[in-house]
């Protein structure tokens, strides 16, 4: 199976420079839609529900302290298959346009980021999980 590394590569080589929080909204709506239409992850490591909307802590972790960026290290396009990244073209090809910003308020309006967050108060950190099913269910209805 593909890393979260491979994918944010992937979407990096598409994209050029953009800002981290752009980059994790991307990998989010990959995941998202991936499953959604295919029934199953474009990678293992799990989304979180954080404050400013969905982030995979791994790959925070390689690009703390950046605003913006333009490669990460790990990950390699051969990971990927065809089919996953016909997904992943499509997300970017829709969201790619947008702000970081404005993709992080429009998972805020969406089920998945919601019921994850639950009852944590706007601004608080949380770790819970954004889950595949939570995915599946409100994309693959839409």
């Amino acid at each position: 199976m593909a890393s979260v590394f491979d994918v944010a590569k992937y979407i990096l080589g598409k994209t050029g420079e953009i800002s981290t929080m752009k980059l994790q909204k991307l990998v989010y709506y990959s995941q998202a839609w991936h499953y959604a239409w295919n029934e199953e992850p474009l990678f293992s490591e799990k989304i979180e529900a954080w404050a400013n909307g969905p982030v995979v802590r791994d790959l925070f972790k390689a690009h703390d302290g950046k605003l913006k960026i333009s490669n990460v290290r790990k990950g390699s396009l051969k990971n990927l298959s065809y089919e996953q990244k016909i997904s992943i073209d499509k997300v970017v090809k829709f969201y790619g346009k947008k702000s970081g910003r404005y993709l992080s308020e429009l998972t805020h309006a969406e089920r998945p980021w919601k019921a994850a967050r639950g009852c944590t108060p706007t601004g608080e950190p949380s770790s819970t999980e954004i889950t595949l099913q939570s995915m599946l269910d409100y994309y693959g209805s839409l």
